[in-house]
């Protein structure tokens, strides 16, 4: 057997280890865990309120722009921290790159701020 094919093989059987974990686990917990249902349990909710009305009514949208903002942020961090790591060997052109990339997404973050996203009220 080449040694290619045998890293492979390696690959191959520590995925079907994990996948036979992961399986043995879920069926444990299937098995073992208490069954008592309710009309309660099966009950929409929702944020801590009782849903009332259609689902429309209940949410609003900017708790999902909220989100959608923050999830926007979260990837702005992950792309300034390998800049930030490889500065030296980016340069100038790097460091102007990214000053874009903050202005934009800088003007994202006003413009939400400006049409009141932001508000919790």
């Amino acid at each position: 057997m080449s040694e290619l094919l045998r890293a492979y093989l390696t690959v191959v059987v520590f995925l079907a280890a994990a996948g036979m974990l992961v399986g043995v686990s879920l069926g444990m917990g299937r098995l073992l865990r208490p069954k008592r249902p309710s009309a309660q349990k099966a009950m929409t909710y929702e944020s801590g309120v009782d849903p009332v009305g259609s689902i429309f009514g209940q949410s609003q949208v900017r708790y999902y722009i909220f989100a959608l903002l923050f999830v926007m942020f979260d990837v702005e961090a992950v792309f300034i921290f390998p800049w930030a790591l490889g500065l030296e060997v980016y340069g100038v052109f790097g460091l102007v790159e990214m000053t874009i990339f903050i202005v934009i997404l800088a003007l994202g973050l006003l413009y939400a701020w400006r049409k009141g996203v932001l508000r919790w009220v």
